[in-house]
């Protein structure tokens, strides 16, 4: 087993983390290296299912192997049955994580109705006493990431919630300022994260609508809160967490990344995950991040279109590499490409229906 260097959470929760969040799909270990070397203070993995974990199911071993300097990262659990997590928190405990994460905040209907996620809201009674048992069953840290409520509550539990996790041995809470019941919908209110971050001792997280380091830090000034967790914004520019903590560490606005960098991580993140997931996967997978990593690079829009095109990893990085430098081309100032003849260089050399995208 690979012995890593100690954590040291009261000292990292001193110092305004700020950490990915945990996405089905999205924070493999692939990803939380792109966002590690881009500024991320603390990753959590995608959210593991308890009796996959349990019964042995490769994907679920999967989300809980942490390679050579994935580091610190957490492991986030879910499930409704509190002995399922409690056996799958000791599982998870084997593979080294910073510390432990209960998700109780998944809204998505498929995981909450079963109790699940974000379902935990609708017996806080329950909730608590589930994150009672789990802290006693492991050495590391726990951790919940949850909502302000269920939705249907005349007031929302989250201050009460808050003070009575600390009580069981529960080390940080991270907040989604939003009900269940919302989704993603309306306005995140950070007014709830600041009230559960007065109530109690342990760091609160500050999570949802986190689209900017400008954003970051009037959550952070306006909740008093310990740290900021970003999720979908990563998605689209893993660069913000460098320019979070620059913000945040005073150093000012950092400039935005140039294409050299758009291209870069394009290219970084293809490789990675055909190394560990396999081409077909990979290839795939990023046509999902080329719309977001090139977005505003001159002429950018017609190779993804043909990117999505493109099977073989060998093609896709020539496709790269060509269109590295046809987009260099168009942003130069005296480029006399029209656009017209950069639609014509990147239209797709073989007819062909564009691959399904996961």
């Amino acid at each position: 087993m690979t012995q890593r260097v100690r954590f040291d959470f009261d000292r990292t929760f001193a110092t305004r983390p700020v950490l990915l969040a945990p996405m089905e799909d999205v924070s493999d270990a692939v990803f939380r290296r792109v966002c590690r070397a881009r500024g991320a203070d603390v990753c959590v993995t995608e959210f593991v299912n308890a009796d996959g974990l349990v019964t042995q199911q490769a994907d679920a071993r999967r989300k809980i192997a942490l390679p050579e300097g994935d580091s610190p990262t957490a492991i986030q659990i879910y499930g409704s049955n509190q002995e399922k997590l409690t056996e799958a928190a000791r599982i998870a405990e084997e593979a080294l994580p910073a510390y432990l994460d209960i998700n109780c905040g998944c809204w998505v209907p498929k995981i909450a109705r079963g109790g699940a996620g974000a379902g935990w809201l609708r017996d806080p009674d329950a909730m608590v006493a589930m994150a009672r048992k789990l802290v006693a069953s492991v050495a590391l840290p726990v951790t919940v990431k949850t909502r302000i409520g269920w939705g249907d509550e005349a007031t929302m539990p989250i201050v009460e919630l808050a003070q009575r996790l600390e009580g069981v041995g529960v080390r940080a809470l991270t907040i989604h300022c939003r009900t269940a019941k919302k989704g993603y919908g309306g306005d995140a209110d950070w007014i709830w994260a600041a009230q559960a971050q007065a109530a109690v001792t342990i760091p609160v997280i500050v999570n949802g609508d986190i689209r900017s380091a400008s954003d970051a830090k009037r959550a952070l000034d306006t909740t008093g809160c310990a740290g900021v967790m970003i999720g979908r914004r990563a998605i689209e520019h893993p660069w913000i967490f460098r320019e979070v903590r620059a913000r945040l560490d005073q150093q000012g606005q950092l400039a935005p990344p140039t294409l050299d960098e758009r291209f870069a991580l394009c290219r970084e993140q293809l490789l990675a995950m055909n190394a560990d997931r396999g081409t077909r996967r990979a290839v795939r997978a990023m046509r999902r991040s080329y719309p977001h990593y090139l977005q505003r690079v001159p002429g950018a829009s017609d190779l993804v279109r043909e990117l999505n095109h493109v099977d073989t990893l060998a093609g896709v990085l020539e496709t790269l590499e060509r269109g590295h430098a046809e987009c260099a081309a168009l942003a130069a100032p005296s480029s006399p490409s029209s656009p017209s003849a950069r639609h014509e260089a990147f239209a797709p050399r073989t007819p062909a229906a564009p691959a399904d995208t996961n």
